[in-house]
């Protein structure tokens, strides 16, 4: 590996106040972008990046001391996903109205007493950009022809409607962005050495940072927080010693249902979809037993993904995601040894993000997707580029070079945490996308030196001002926490009790109660299993049609949208009258909702 170079403020750009979601009187909040020029990142061996990266941040002051607050850093996963999902309809500071273009106060936002940093990473992704390139999208297409299309509008702006839009985004090109947990890590890393030294509104007396992830967040915490650990670790002993690069006090890494290594996480689904809390069964016996033989057979899924990851290990140790015949065993995978596992949600008929919602899931509410899309909260951002929550050439990168199949995580998680580094889990016991009972096998199996105590702990309920809101296993600075009532995205569906977690971990407070001080040997009390706690079915919500998030709509709804007989008010399907065609060429701006990755 060459040396690692650190950008010179000039390559950074910083925003102004807003003035918007967070409008508690005197907080302050930030939003703007920092310029990675081409050829940074060149210093990981095998990496050429020929292109420059522009990532957008926002960030939201705490709103109480925040010269004294901690900082943490919010990812959403993906990968290709947005943290906006999480700043804008989980844990930020504000919530979206129905109308998608005003905001409200979110009492239990995360930056209560914590300053607070999302970011859109990798290039491409949410406000993020290589080169602005000007695109088409036709939301009503399939597959390839659902994608962005680069375009220079040589004929024409073409007219938009509730399908089709123009906008301007970053290049969609595949070879311009990251394609690996490592080179995403690189570049973050890259992206806080500036902003840490050069940021003008943050310099606080508390220069402990946490990392909080979701979903594709299994891959990316464990894997960046490792990044800059070992960064850390270089800048102590003088192999980095470049003037302004900045050690990074890693304190907390947190972990919101996510994926960290489908060998252990892939039987789950098959289990989830049989067997839950809920009582919900959505496949049949035959089913679940037909999905576990596959899985479980010898040459079978279980067999071909553990000697891909062998593999992966001994011919791309550094995980640079350019070896063929690596790249060619984990597309096996998936065209062919566990394609009856990896197509499941193709088939399913029930919410992918929550086992208790119909497919078209009125939930979270997407408002988020055209409030951004607005003139005016564009202009307040200050962003170039039209907003995509979900990033397709992203997700094309990573699944080209096998990303999500690589083992890793669950390593890193045992480094952080005999580095010193708190990590705590949280998984809502609705969601199907990265399931509980994966993310609770996959916590017993981290091989730390506090692994046998951990294993030997017991469930405690984790209390709420509102009474028991889960169950949490946790030995000295490690958490694995339960959910009730839970999806995907966890502070949506349980405000007071994703909050709790997040301020007990960065206060060093036991998660069960928040009344102990963390110890090396503080540790739970209880059964070693809370699958016998049964949880009742929630009322299933109607589908509501919201025409720039397709998944919120049935198939009639959204043929409706797609023929111009939908009436749609605030992007939301109210009516239907026939021979209406309704065409919004006024619109000059686009948000997009993939909803083919995790």
């Amino acid at each position: 590996m060459g040396r690692i170079r650190v950008v010179s403020a000039k390559n950074a750009y910083f925003g102004v106040n807003p003035g918007i979601c967070e409008t508690t009187p005197g907080v302050k909040s930030y939003s703007g972008y920092v310029h990675l020029p081409p050829g940074l990142l060149s210093d990981i061996s095998g990496e050429n990046q020929d292109y420059p990266i522009n990532t957008f941040f926002w960030f939201f002051e705490s709103r109480k001391d925040p010269q004294n607050a901690p900082l943490a850093i919010w990812l959403n996963g993906g990968p290709g996903g947005s943290s906006l999902m999480g700043g804008l309809q989980e844990n930020g500071p504000c919530f979206i109205g129905a109308d998608s273009n005003s905001s409200y106060l979110n009492p239990w936002s995360w930056n209560n007493e914590v300053n607070m940093l999302y970011l859109d990473q990798p290039a491409q992704v949410g406000f993020s950009y290589d080169v602005l390139t000007n695109i088409t999208v036709n939301l009503a297409q399939e597959g390839e022809l659902k994608k962005m299309i680069p375009t220079d509008f040589a004929d024409g702006v073409p007219e938009q409607n509730n399908t089709f839009y123009v906008g301007t985004v970053g290049s969609q090109s595949l070879g311009k962005t990251a394609n690996t947990t490592v080179h995403a890590a690189h570049a973050v890393w890259h992206f806080a050495q500036t902003w840490f030294a050069e940021f003008p509104a943050y310099k606080p007396n508390d220069d402990r940072v946490s990392l909080w992830t979701e979903s594709y967040g299994g891959h990316y915490g464990p894997g960046f927080f490792k990044f800059f650990q070992q960064q850390n670790e270089k800048i102590n002993n003088g192999t980095i010693d470049e003037e302004g690069t900045h050690y990074i006090h890693l304190d907390t890494l947190g972990i919101i249902n996510g994926l960290l290594d489908n060998l252990i996480q892939f039987p789950s689904y098959n289990q989830m979809a049989y067997n839950n809390t809920y009582g919900i069964q959505h496949i049949s016996k035959e089913q679940y037993e037909k999905t576990a033989f596959e899985y479980d057979r010898p040459g079978g899924c279980r067999e071909k993904l553990a000697a891909c990851q062998k593999l992966a290990e001994a011919e791309d140790p550094d995980w640079r995601g350019n070896v063929p015949s690596v790249i060619k065993c984990f597309d096996d995978i998936h065209k062919v040894d566990c394609a009856s596992l990896d197509g499941l949600e193709s088939t399913l008929a029930w919410g992918w993000y929550d086992i208790a919602h119909p497919r078209a899931d009125p939930t979270p509410e997407p408002y988020m997707h055209g409030y951004l899309a607005q003139d005016w909260v564009l202009s307040a951002l200050g962003v170039p580029v039209n907003f995509t929550s979900s990033s397709p050439a992203v997700g094309d990168a990573f699944d080209s070079t096998g990303d999500i199949n690589r083992a890793g995580s669950m390593e890193a998680v045992a480094y952080l945490l005999d580095s010193g580094v708190k990590v705590h889990m949280m998984y809502g016991d609705r969601d199907y996308a990265c399931n509980w009972l994966g993310g609770e096998a996959v916590s017993v199996l981290i091989e730390h030196e506090g692994a046998e105590g951990f294993k030997g702990a017991g469930y405690a309920p984790l209390l709420t001002s509102e009474g028991e809101g889960g169950f949490v296993r946790q030995y000295g600075n490690y958490s694995f926490s339960r959910v009730f009532q839970a999806g995907h995205e966890v502070p949506w569906y349980q405000p007071e009790v994703s909050y709790e977690i997040f301020m007990r971990a960065t206060f060093n407070r036991d998660i069960a109660t928040g009344l102990l001080p963390v110890s090396d040997d503080l540790v739970t009390e209880g059964l070693s299993s809370t699958f016998h706690v049964k949880n009742e079915v929630p009322e299933v919500p109607e589908p509501k049609c919201y025409v720039r998030a397709p998944a919120s709509c049935t198939p009639e709804q959204y043929a409706a949208v797609i023929d111009g007989t939908a009436i749609v008010k605030d992007f939301f399907v109210v009516g239907n009258v026939k021979d209406e065609m309704r065409g919004d060429g006024t619109q000059h701006v686009m948000t997009l909702e993939s909803v083919d990755e995790l």
